[in-house]
């Protein structure tokens, strides 16, 4: 016998039509509004220093236009870094949200399961033990990135729970890896040290165009791979079984999303070093604003960028004194991800 499937009516799928234009709305505004906020944020630090620079003449500026003092401070000092923040954040945000929604958990973002603790290492290794130059620097931490993440991705491989296997064995692989930095440190010379701890608090401080296209073509080249990937990772949040079932080869889309999200973050570290807690929380914070049901990769990476350049901004003008980026999303972090630590154990924990 033929399984005869029930209809569905009119004013079930009017109901099911306006939902659809209702999230869409939703999501097109929020992402209107976080794009505006971006270039708000954006121009403030191009204007914004010692010296305040009007509008007019950071137009100049950016339009190749030579104006005594604003072109060497806009140009070459506080464009590098506005640059950089936007693009760090896009790259922590679109990695932070692939890995939370593949591995159905909000822990699961690179910095709290031990990725961005590789790349650190590598940088810590480079800077205080081999005395490499910055692009060696870069290189050698974004090995390091993608080799930590294949060894926590095949401990963790296999059976139920991989996504709870992972998480934990990524907790554990940073904790060693962050005891290889504190054993580096210690043994380096004071001048290095000061180098290293400047780099491991996540900082835009330094930042040079020249450092710009290899993070920049990253960004350009993994984020659309990861967004063609969308559907498939929207339909791994049902699991593994539903998303075979739905079409999706697992293991293929799996890797591919990891390598990408893994690649994003490992360029980032490496340019800026760890920015704490901008990939934790940029999906979480973009989840809420454009409600369930909507594709949350694109409001990541425009939160993961607001992030960044409003915590930068904070930490350069907000207190007396000035502290990089990454004390400050820190700061905004920490307290979250006590919270979800708390309500996981309340829970059972989650796969």
């Amino acid at each position: 016998m033929t399984a005869v499937l029930p209809r569905i009516d009119d004013a079930t799928l009017e109901v099911v039509r306006t939902g659809r234009r209702r999230r869409g709305r939703r999501r097109a505004v929020a992402v209107a509004v976080m794009v505006a906020l971006i270039v708000v944020l954006f121009g403030a630090m191009l204007m914004l220093g010692n010296t305040i620079y009007p509008v007019s003449d950071v137009i100049a500026v950016l339009t190749g236009q030579q104006v005594p003092g604003a072109s060497f401070t806009v140009g070459t000092l506080r464009l590098p870094r506005a640059l950089t923040a936007v693009l760090v954040g896009i790259a922590f945000g679109v990695a932070g949200s692939t890995f939370q929604t593949m591995l159905r958990n909000p822990l699961a973002s690179p910095d709290v399961i031990g990725i961005t603790s590789g790349a650190s290492a590598a940088a810590i290794l480079s800077l205080v033990v081999l005395h490499w130059s910055t692009t060696a620097t870069m290189g050698l931490s974004l090995v390091a990135g993608i080799a930590t993440a294949l060894v926590i991705y095949l401990a963790a491989r296999g059976g139920e729970s991989t996504g709870g296997r992972l998480i934990l064995i990524g907790i554990g692989v940073g904790a060693m890896l962050d005891a290889v930095v504190a054993f580096l440190l210690l043994r380096a010379a004071v001048w290095d040290v000061a180098v290293a701890m400047r780099w491991m608090t996540g900082s835009l401080n330094g930042s040079r165009m020249e450092a710009i296209p290899p993070l920049a073509i990253a960004v350009i080249v993994i984020v659309p791979v990861v967004l063609l990937l969308g559907r498939n990772l929207r339909m791994l949040e049902l699991g593994d079984a539903s998303a075979t079932a739905l079409g999706v080869r697992v293991d293929l889309t799996r890797v591919l999303l990891v390598v990408a999200a893994v690649a994003l973050a490992c360029f980032a570290t490496a340019t800026t070093g760890p920015i704490a807690f901008v990939a934790f929380l940029a999906g979480p914070i973009a989840a809420r604003i454009v409600g369930p049901g909507s594709p949350a990769i694109v409001p990541a990476a425009l939160t993961g960028a607001i992030l960044v350049l409003g915590a930068d901004l904070l930490g350069q003008f907000a207190f007396d004194t000035k502290f990089p980026v990454g004390v400050i999303t820190g700061i905004l972090g920490a307290p979250y991800l006590i919270y979800l630590l708390i309500r996981t154990s309340r829970r059972g924990g989650s796969s």
